[in-house]
């Protein structure tokens, strides 16, 4: 919309042509998205307190958590709006893929809406069956990288990059479309358990964000994308608008959701923050960089894969609890050292991902 509008008043004054630069329109997606954060956080709190929207808590959790009981959840709302909002107004609303990604967060975030009402509803930590969320998962993730395959322009669109070799390359073709879905489908579900302690998953996701950012305007610009060896992508620059409204709302939400937090995310905002990373990575082609920058994740997810198949297969459990956080706070550690320690490990996980950039 911004764009739009300095197209016009640049009619009038050539500085208005400033606005064109993906980089500042990406500072002031961020600005943006966290003014709208911290404005509308507190009556959003208010409102969710006022109508008994609180956090189930699972009973064979550990008992510091009992006391998160009531806390208002659903907060993720808060910062699709401020990300919706701010991606409206400052990114180039001509590119098709700015419109896939904003579309399936949402529709992310709706999957995730429904899952914590019926846990409010119902007053337990069920949600929506794994099979539905699922199904809707799948058909709304397999319709974003199909819509992706439909629209692209160059065979690099749907190849597979592979960190840290020069020359090492896959063209994928019509399989881009299952890998690119499991990688969006896996992110949303990643996130989604990582999202368990204050603060948790939120940082993390700005972080990834942020270095997914980078990626998206060195991917953009023709002469950086060469001078790098990493594929060129028309517009994929305007991926670093998205990632930037998200690295602002996500601040702007920490602020109501850090320790101890006043709000939380939900599966409103976990599913669909964790949807949105997965296919900007998929549109900048850096998944396989994605799952070395998301590492958090990654191991929050394996963590429960392996639990689960250890208890089914020796009747024993490998960790405490699972996902990992909740080893750690039952091994004695206090939740913000948890946290501390999970924002630490995906600072450095960020910076070993954007180190491929010159490490080949």
């Amino acid at each position: 919309m911004m764009l739009l509008l300095s197209d016009w008043l640049g009619q009038l004054d050539s500085g208005f042509e400033v606005l064109r630069y993906v980089t500042l329109r990406s500072i002031m997606a961020a600005l943006t998205a966290l003014l709208i954060s911290l404005l509308i956080g507190p009556r959003l709190i208010r409102f969710l307190t006022r109508e008994s929207i609180g956090q189930q808590v699972r009973d064979d959790g550990p008992a510091s958590h009992f006391d998160k009981r009531g806390t208002p959840t659903m907060g993720g709302a808060l910062i699709l709006v401020a990300m919706a909002v701010s991606v409206l107004l400052w990114s180039d609303l001509g590119v098709h893929q700015v419109w896939i990604v904003l579309i399936t967060t949402l529709a992310f975030g709706a999957i995730g809406w429904v899952d914590d009402y019926r846990k409010i509803v119902h007053k337990n930590s069920a949600g929506l069956s794994a099979r539905e969320k699922y199904t809707w998962q799948t058909l709304c993730g397999f319709g974003a990288v199909v819509a992706l395959y439909a629209l692209s322009e160059s065979p690099v669109e749907t190849t597979l990059i592979v960190p840290f070799f020069k020359d090492l390359t896959l063209a994928m073709g019509i399989l881009f479309i299952p890998f690119a879905y499991l990688v969006v489908v896996g992110t949303s579900n990643a996130v989604n358990l990582t999202d368990g302690l204050d603060g948790l998953a939120i940082m993390p996701t700005v972080l990834v964000a942020a270095g997914l950012a980078v990626f998206a305007y060195l991917s953009g610009h023709s002469v950086f994308a060469q001078y790098l060896n990493i594929p060129y992508i028309r517009d994929a620059g305007e991926m670093g608008v998205i990632c930037a409204a998200i690295c602002g709302a996500g601040l702007g939400f920490l602020w109501f959701n850090t320790y101890p937090a006043q709000v939380f995310m939900g599966d409103v905002g976990a599913l669909a923050l964790g949807a949105a990373l997965g296919l900007i990575a998929v549109v900048v082609r850096q998944e396989l960089a994605l799952l070395v920058m998301g590492g958090v994740f990654v191991m929050e997810t394996v963590s429960v894969i392996l639990q689960v198949a250890s208890f089914k297969l020796t009747g024993k459990r490998l960790f405490r609890m699972a996902p990992i956080h909740h080893h750690f706070e039952l091994k004695g550690w206090p939740e913000p050292r948890v946290i501390v320690r999970f924002w630490i490990i995906t600072v450095i996980l960020v910076l070993v991902g954007l180190s491929t950039l010159k490490i080949r």
